[in-house]
């Protein structure tokens, strides 16, 4: 079971990066993939979720506010989180987690999820 988050990097105000998590089949068929990030000093919050069933329920942190979407690509078995009109405080170290048989009103909770991926930093300048 892995999951390889990449796509992060410096990118200055107003920018936009686009975030890749490749994750196992077994993982990305049942269950969801959601996007999380930690900067210094701060707890680890969500940024995005995708439910990995059919239909795709999505959930979006507050911040986003419309600059960010997640999607998925089945037959790469890998979640993107495109990331535009970035700011400087998006930046942090960006994890994505998968959870089997998570459910949307836990998409939230980072102990319901059963494997993380490593980080990838996204630096935001201003």
């Amino acid at each position: 079971v892995q999951l390889q988050a990449s796509g992060g990097g410096l990118v200055q105000a107003g920018g936009s990066l686009r975030l890749s998590c490749a994750a196992s089949g077994s993982i990305f068929v049942a269950g969801a993939i959601g996007w999380y990030r930690q900067a210094p000093g701060k707890q680890r919050e969500l940024v995005a979720a995708i439910s990995t069933t059919t239909g795709g329920v999505t959930k979006y942190a507050d911040f986003v506010q419309g600059r960010f979407t997640i999607s998925k690509d089945y037959a790469k078995n890998t979640v993107y989180l495109q990331m535009n009109s970035l700011k400087p405080e998006d930046t942090a170290v960006y994890y994505c987690a998968a959870g089997k048989g998570l459910i949307y009103s836990s998409y939230a909770t980072p102990t319901r999820y059963d494997y993380w991926g490593q980080g990838t930093l996204v630096t935001v300048s201003s």
